[in-house]
């Protein structure tokens, strides 16, 4: 393993640690300044998100989640610049629903930073919980 694949996983350990504790500033500060983040699927917040989009909402995530949600690392691989993450979550939505997820992330990195970060998952359990049932 190269130190810059060491690296790279490093940093997305210390991301999923960030949302594991509700930590805003350590979440926003794992992007690149040119960061994205992707949530595939047709759900109301489905799409590709830029750093200032992804600053002003990553403190909701706490706001729909005011116990924290807990996500879990099943495994990891990763080569040159990307890191795939096969995980789950689990946490108590603020409408009182239970809220559990299966989760592929694939990151890619610069510097140790997330330049892109794609998440496929469950896009029913996202409308049905997060989204309250609505759809576009």
């Amino acid at each position: 393993m190269t130190d810059e694949v060491a690296r790279n996983i490093a940093a997305v350990h210390a991301f999923f640690d960030a949302m594991n504790a509700g930590d805003v500033a350590g979440i926003v500060d794992a992007y690149a300044e040119d960061g994205t983040c992707t949530t595939m699927g047709q759900t109301l917040i489905s799409g590709t998100f830029d750093k200032p989009t992804v600053t002003m909402a990553a403190g909701r995530i706490f706001e729909a989640f005011p116990h924290g949600i807990v996500f879990t690392i099943h495994a990891i691989t990763a080569q040159d610049d990307r890191v795939a993450v096969e995980a789950s979550s689990r946490g108590m939505h603020a409408s009182g629903r239970e809220y559990r997820n299966q989760y592929h992330f694939l990151a890619r990195l610069r510097d140790a930073k997330l330049i892109e970060w794609k998440e496929y998952c469950d896009t029913e359990m996202i409308t049905e919980v997060l989204c309250g049932g609505l759809k576009h």
